[in-house]
């Protein structure tokens, strides 16, 4: 059977070549009618772009390369759930890079990468997103980014990030209109802009309810779940034991919540527990954990499509948005005891 090509489509659609792959490549300047009926052609003639001919065409690989370095395995599905949503819809695909951001070789692992890969642009998630030293390497060697879930105000760059230091307030404020004054915070890994913002938030609510913040109710975590339970040890063993805790993350809580139920403590009779994210953990686990829903999916396949935009059209308009955190009431929160 003869492989059905970008002119054999061209030709059984009666429009121009240039046509099929402006529609192919999900660019602009076609008009809905003529796009719907290539789309249907490259059903009807089950069309395959090959790759590598795309690419070498037009000088681009049409890989997308996705920095990680967080200890969350469930974080990092979520942003590879995203940014596939973006890469299959403009026909591109998804390298997902583990690298760590303290490593001595941080630019030369990323120069290799680029050379490897023959990336067209990649997508920087925390704690990559917020480093000036990867930032100004990429803009020198004039690679297209998008950054997700940064703190750093950089006009000249694609940014996609939701409010932490307001849901860090909400959740906050949650526990304190249920009647919880003494309430401890873990804090996540100090590289992540996120840590910041959440423990901001969680001070700007304990300020703004007249409650005087205390230093020994805080604990160093880095997001993984041993470091909850590390910092749950120490936030149990206080006394008086703080009636509710908030860490900065779902997996930290989890284990908070794992080590007071060992402990013969009843959540939330005894203690109130709140995590972050709305991880899938969140709601698996028992009692149901209250969290700030973090649109990280949304995140990522905002920043992904926007980059690839860029990718076609360099004088596409660097797109910066800040979605919203939800506040999740769960069975983990209730009113403490007198």
């Amino acid at each position: 059977m003869k492989k059905v090509t970008i002119n054999s489509v061209a030709t059984y659609a009666g429009v121009s070549k240039k046509t099929v792959s402006r529609v192919l490549n999900n660019e602009p300047n076609v008009s809905p009618a003529t796009r719907e009926k290539v789309l249907k052609v490259f059903k009807e003639l089950d069309y395959t772009p090959n790759p590598i001919a795309r690419g070498l065409a037009r000088n681009r690989s049409f890989i997308i390369g996705c920095l990680y370095d967080n200890p969350s395995k469930s974080y990092i599905t979520r942003v590879q759930s995203g940014a596939l949503e973006a890469c299959h819809k403009h026909n591109y695909n998804l390298l997902i890079h583990p690298c760590e951001l303290r490593g001595d070789a941080l630019i030369e692992n990323i120069e290799h990468l680029l050379t490897t890969s023959r990336l067209d642009g990649m997508v920087l998630t925390p704690p990559f997103s917020d480093s000036e030293e990867l930032i100004a390497f990429l803009k020198k060697k004039n690679i297209h980014f998008a950054r997700v879930a940064s703190a750093i105000d950089d006009a000249e760059s694609i940014s996609v990030r939701s409010n932490d230091e307001q849901g860090a307030y909400e959740i906050t404020e949650h526990l304190i209109n249920l009647g919880h004054t003494s309430i401890a915070f873990i804090k996540g890994h100090p590289d992540h802009s996120a840590t910041e913002q959440r423990f901001n938030g969680y001070q700007r609510a304990l300020r703004e309810h007249n409650i005087a913040f205390n230093p020994q109710l805080v604990a160093e975590g880095n997001f993984s779940y041993h470091s909850g339970a590390d910092s749950a040890k120490a936030i149990l063993d206080l006394n008086p034991r703080p009636s509710a805790v908030f860490a900065s993350n779902d997996y930290m809580a989890a284990a908070v919540l794992k080590l007071a139920t060992q402990r013969q403590l009843k959540v939330p009779e005894d203690i109130s527990i709140a995590g972050f994210d709305n991880a899938p953990i969140a709601r698996h686990i028992w009692p149901g954990l209250t969290t700030i829903a973090q649109p990280v999916e949304e995140m990522t396949r905002q920043a992904v499509e926007q980059l690839i935009l860029q990718i076609s059209d360099e004088q596409t308009p660097v797109y910066q948005a800040t979605l919203e955190a939800k506040l999740i009431t769960r069975e983990s929160t209730a009113k403490p005891r007198c």
